[in-house]
């Protein structure tokens, strides 16, 4: 009797890699773009808070890709926010065999509030290792794709893709990156904002999606968050990684996209990621 455990693909293949941008692409000129502010009052809800967004772009987008994305991979769960939100169960997919995993519309405040600064995330994950992961700009229609052992890449139709490197380590007082306040506990929130001001430039994009982009094509050295949403984290952390940074929760362990709870540090080196812990530790501890 053979077992029927699916073995780990050493890569997803080019050619699916080519069919999931191209879906992508085609989605968010269908879905995401003709909504781009033309927004009726009732096409946005709000779900955990008031400034947690969902739109009808959002719904419409991740309808699409996840039918799409079945069709190129029959033998995956396909796990979108929106899904997800109204089905926690089904993040426990992340768990089990080859999974995609959908953010159809990164930074939905932005969107819904008509700014242009938004993105679609795909990860492609095997049983918590992230295997290819796209960071789309539906805007500009360009991307950053990343494949596990294979570089990050940006890339633009009609043109030859361009590998990806994160900046060098920066003294604490020239580093630059994203930490989104208001995602911390309202406890934590003065000691984080006390902390920002020792470094250069510190912000926050509310979105992922361009955040992870900018630190992977060495535009800043670092991204901090609080919460570890898979489709926030997945592509962007492999992007990284694969453009020479590093990655690692705060307490020390290695970022792994099957994890719900932690505080994540990723940046373009490992000095500036104990800059991090060293200025951010405490505000970033969890309450007891």
């Amino acid at each position: 009797m053979t077992d029927a455990t699916p073995s780990k693909p050493a890569t997803i293949g080019r050619r699916k890699e080519d069919a999931l941008i191209a879906l992508v692409r085609a989605v968010a000129k269908a879905e995401i773009l003709p909504r781009f502010r033309r927004l009726e009052a009732g096409d946005i809800r709000a779900k955990t808070a008031p400034d947690d967004l969902v739109t009808e772009a959002d719904l419409a987008a991740e309808a699409a890709i996840s039918a799409g994305a079945r069709e190129i991979f029959p033998e995956a769960t396909v796990v979108g926010e929106e899904a997800a939100a109204a089905d926690p169960s089904l993040l426990a997919a992340v768990d089990r065999g080859l999974t995609v995993i959908v953010d159809p519309v990164d930074g939905t405040w932005n969107f819904a509030n008509g700014l242009a600064l938004f993105g679609v995330i795909l990860a492609v994950a095997f049983e918590g290792e992230t295997l290819f992961g796209l960071l789309y700009d539906p805007l500009l229609d360009d991307w950053v794709v990343a494949r596990k052992g294979g570089g990050a890449w940006f890339g633009r139709p009609g043109e030859a893709p361009v590998r990806l490197s994160v900046s060098p380590p920066r003294s604490e007082p020239e580093m630059t990156g994203f930490l989104p306040l208001f995602l911390f506990a309202d406890e934590r929130r003065a000691a984080a904002a006390a902390a920002m001001v020792r470094l250069g430039r510190v912000t926050s994009l509310r979105c992922s999606c361009h955040e992870y982009r900018l630190l992977a094509q060495g535009r800043c050295d670092f991204v901090v968050n609080a919460h570890l949403q898979v489709w926030d984290h997945a592509a962007g952390v492999l992007a990284v990684q694969e453009a020479g940074g590093c990655a690692e929760l705060l307490d020390g362990g290695s970022y792994d996209c099957r994890l719900t709870a932690g505080r994540l540090l990723v940046a373009n080196a490992a000095s500036s990621i104990e800059i991090l812990r060293a200025r951010f530790g405490a505000a970033l501890e969890e309450s007891s």
